[in-house]
């Protein structure tokens, strides 16, 4: 009797690793040879983001550079939920440094490993304080030598590990301990911060992309996008997190979804400095749906009607659409 085996095809949804797929089709994470260069016994939070995108993208990056990888980490919540001394969750050579040099410090250890011929690659890590405020001006000037390191940020939006404080890339309205809800015009105010990816695109760097852990199989896909270029390189990872924003630590996921759904967080690409590509959105919703889900927002929705900021907050929005082509005739609002 003649047999068929049946095959199943998962390409193109959000099945996580799709390990039903033929090998040389499955994620990253779907395999067993995965360094794991961040492996269980750390001490994030529940439904943490940022542990999540680092997992990928560290293994991502160990999986393009056939393990010749080495780690550097600002300091924030990633560096301290990984290393509780004498204690470490890194199974790749890995560097702390100080909270705003992690970019100087990445740009040594690479021409370092260059002096010695090893060719060994090097990624800067850190949050989004350590990357738009604190360590900025080393930033900028990894990109203005373009040194041949890949700096990741994982955006969180806010210093979470100290007390939930504002940084550059909180976004308007949201409650911090340092951008209470009083006054006029409560939360963080408008106008103020700034964007990394913009910034970088602005150096016309070799290779910019934003991602985000909703979409794990993109931000696989640009990791090793990034790879393969040399120079300075940067990507900017979108992850919620459940203490500071104030929502459920199941929800990580569905938060990060709305963020990009509504067109706050634009998902894209540029090559020296334009953009190449962007992801469209599958299903767009009105940026309240994202905002209602947490507790940083909830001031904007205390009394019968929506507050003004709302309208602000979702012009945001269709300014990103518009901008980066995110959905078919972009610029009204769902």
């Amino acid at each position: 009797m003649s047999s068929q085996r049946i095959k199943f095809y998962q390409t193109g949804t959000f099945t996580v690793g799709n390990r039903l797929l033929d090998d040389s089709h499955r994620t990253v994470q779907a395999s067993m040879t995965r360094a794991n260069a961040l492996t269980s016994g750390h001490r994030a939070c529940q439904g943490c983001g940022e542990a999540l995108g680092a997992r990928y993208v560290l293994d991502t990056a160990m999986r393009a550079t056939g393990g010749n990888l080495i780690a550097v980490n600002a300091t924030g919540c990633l560096e301290v939920f990984t290393t509780p001394s004498p204690e470490t969750a890194w199974q790749l050579p890995w560097l702390h440094s100080l909270f705003g040099n992690a970019a100087a410090v990445a740009t040594g250890v690479a021409a370092a490993m260059r002096v010695k011929g090893k060719g060994t690659r090097v990624i800067a890590q850190g949050g989004d304080g350590g990357t738009t405020d604190i360590g900025f001006g080393c930033l900028s000037g990894m990109f203005e030598r373009n040194d041949d390191v890949l700096y990741v940020c994982y955006d969180n939006e806010g210093y979470m590990n100290t007390g939930v404080q504002r940084s550059s890339a909180t976004p308007p309205a949201a409650r911090t301990a340092t951008t209470p809800a009083v006054g006029a015009e409560p939360g963080n105010p408008f106008g103020t911060g700034k964007s990394l990816p913009l910034l970088a695109m602005a150096h016309r760097l070799p290779y910019v992309a934003t991602a985000s852990v909703f979409d794990l199989h993109d931000l696989e896909a640009k990791v090793t996008r990034a790879m393969g270029f040399g120079g300075a390189r940067y990507l900017h990872v979108f992850v919620p997190c459940p203490l500071g924003w104030g929502f459920a630590t199941d929800r990580t996921i569905e938060l990060a979804r709305l963020a990009a759904e509504c067109g706050l967080f634009p998902l894209f690409e540029a090559i020296d400095g334009e953009v190449t590509s962007s992801t469209p959105i599958r299903r767009r919703v009105p940026v309240d749906a994202y905002l209602r889900a947490q507790k940083r927002f909830a001031h904007l929705f205390d009394g019968d009607q929506a507050d003004p900021v709302v309208v602000r907050l979702q012009a945001l929005a269709d300014d990103n659409i518009r901008r980066f082509k995110l959905v078919d005739g972009a610029g009204g609002r769902p």
